[in-house]
């Protein structure tokens, strides 16, 4: 990523808090630095103010448009490729993280009433932490967790049939909602009103905190709708010529070669 004295990388990412207040400060007294707009967009994502990223991953564009973007793209799909995700059934809550190739022995895991506490073993050596406060109790000696090819897997046992509201918090004892699969509502009992719904929706969409490859491709789309029409057909060249490996927006430098594939150092390109 890009290397300055007085904000290198291990800075970022051992306190990126600290780092966001420092490049603020800094900005202020160089509005126009690419690259400092460009490391403020990583420490926004590090605390997942992702809208915040993208607005500087765009004001940086729009400085420097030769802006190798691939960067920033590589580090932002680093942060977003570990993530975890919940759903549930009847019985149980099941809680997932994404991460592939996770080692047989890689996970330690602790259930209690009302925590899920894990440490995951990435294939990169590194661990994902993962500590949820639970919305309502489980049964830790009935809840277990799964090692696959493309996650892991941990079903936390329900102490009755309750539906949750959400993952984390604190439990409302009279909003309490239970699963009967016997009962459905009617729409015929209630009038809809389409057009305040379409205007909440569309709010919620707007207002939304997306993560993951949901917050990256919003950044790039974004990019490339506010983009010239050279910065478009640069984009468009250098991603297909490079088998998705490199992102440049700078039609000079792309427009009369071709685009080699550059996968990230930790990665090797193998033809199938």
């Amino acid at each position: 990523f890009f290397l300055f004295s007085s904000f290198p990388d291990s800075f970022i990412d051992e306190d990126p808090q600290k780092a966001l207040e420092a490049l603020n400060e800094a900005l202020q007294g160089d509005t126009n630095n690419a690259e400092w707009f460009c490391q403020r967009a990583y420490a926004h994502t590090l605390l997942k103010n992702y809208r915040c990223a993208v607005d500087d991953a765009k004001r940086a564009q729009q400085l420097q448009p030769g802006l190798p973007l691939l960067l920033i793209f590589n580090r932002c799909h680093m942060c977003f490729s570990c993530r975890h995700d919940w759903y549930q059934t009847e019985s149980q809550v099941i809680v997932t993280v994404m991460a592939k190739n996770v080692p047989k022995d890689g996970v330690c895991v602790n259930f209690t009433e009302k925590e899920l506490s894990a440490t995951v073993q990435l294939a990169s050596g590194e661990n994902y932490n993962l500590h949820l406060h639970l919305l309502h109790p489980i049964l830790p000696q009935q809840s277990t967790f799964k090692i696959l090819s493309s996650k892991v897997e941990f079903k936390l046992k329900k102490t009755d049939c309750t539906r949750w509201e959400k993952l984390e918090g604190e439990g409302q004892e009279s909003n309490i909602k239970h699963f009967n699969p016997n009962q459905y509502p009617s729409s015929s009992h209630y009038a809809h009103k389409w057009d305040k719904m379409l205007v909440d929706i569309n709010e919620e969409e707007k207002n939304e905190k997306l993560e993951g490859d949901a917050a990256l491709n919003q950044l790039f789309q974004q990019i490339y709708c506010d983009g010239s029409d050279e910065v478009k057909r640069a984009m468009n060249k250098s991603f297909m010529e490079s088998g998705g490996t490199v992102l440049s927006t700078n039609w000079k430098d792309v427009g009369e070669r071709t685009v080699e594939m550059s996968p990230p150092s930790d990665m090797e390109f193998k033809k199938y």
